[in-house]
């Protein structure tokens, strides 16, 4: 069944169909379920969307590495249970994966996101021992605005110091196509989440890499238009090497900004090897601890 459904999503049958109102629950159909126990609707905090589910791998071994998904939508969409096919990917392969509702647009502007992703990252790491995790092997992990949010707990320390923690207790971060420095903006449904044209330069990730930042996994399509991925990925992996960061860049022809998170899901794996190389980042820094 899977590899019908990609060849026919790499044929064109589905992939216009991904690219259209309901892209994602077209991958979720296709997300076997052997994989994991979802533990779901688990509240972080006060709010409705303060909410996060947990895909636990079958029969892993005590004390997984975790892995905490935001997910894009420029701030103002999206919802977790979009991307099971995240989290059933990242369980597939032995780690624990957090899928994080967070607050919106116009409920919230900046920073009020970024205070949600804290105290979900703070929750996991408080409670993931409960859930076959590894407090001490945490990851987080985004995709475009997603990726933002996790820039920016990895990058500047005021967001986790509200949660007790420091950005040095995570294990790295991964970004999908993440914004990292887009100031002026020219998205005019990111504009007002970033109180434009008055937006602060902190919030910027790529102003607030450190010597001390944690090790990174940044990935882009080559031809994303939405995100910049010279200035964004370019620019954050540059500005981290230089400071003596390990960072691994990774560029793919095939995806386009949508679709790179996409290659998570099993039928559309064939696009780009992004689950690989999350596997690889997280098994890399076991490695050096």
């Amino acid at each position: 069944m899977i590899r019908i459904a990609c060849r026919l999503l790499l044929a064109g049958g589905l992939l216009g169909l991904l690219m259209g109102c309901s892209p994602l629950k077209v991958l979720n159909a296709f997300t076997p379920g052997g994989t994991f126990t979802r533990t779901a609707d688990l509240g972080y905090g006060s709010d409705p969307r303060n909410r996060l589910d947990i895909y636990t791998p079958v029969d892993a071994p005590a004390d997984a590495p975790v892995v905490v998904f935001f997910y894009g939508g420029s701030w103002n969409s999206g919802s977790r249970t979009d991307y099971s096919f995240v989290g059933e990917a990242l369980a597939s392969r032995g780690i624990v994966a957090v899928l994080a509702d967070y607050r919106l647009y116009p409920q919230v502007h900046y920073q009020g996101f970024l205070d949600d992703s804290a105290r979900a990252v703070g929750w996991t790491r408080q409670h993931i021992r409960e859930y076959g995790g590894d407090p001490d092997r945490l990851y987080v992990m985004g995709h475009s605005a997603g990726g933002y949010n996790a820039a920016m707990l990895a990058l500047d320390p005021k967001w986790l110091a509200t949660v007790g923690m420091k950005p040095s207790m995570l294990s790295g971060w991964i970004g999908l196509a993440g914004p990292y420095d887009f100031l002026p903006i020219e998205n005019p449904e990111v504009k007002p989440v970033f109180y434009f044209p008055n937006s602060p330069p902190d919030s910027q990730p790529i102003n607030h890499v450190s010597a001390a930042s944690p090790p990174a996994l940044l990935m882009a399509a080559k031809d994303d238009t939405l995100v910049n991925p010279e200035r964004n990925t370019g620019g954050m992996a540059k500005q981290l090497r230089e400071l003596g960061v390990p960072v691994r860049e990774l560029y793919f022809s095939k995806p386009g900004h949508a679709t790179l998170v996409a290659a998570f899901s099993r039928p559309m794996r064939g696009l780009a090897p992004v689950l690989d190389e999350v596997v690889r980042f997280v098994h890399g820094q076991d490695r050096t601890r």
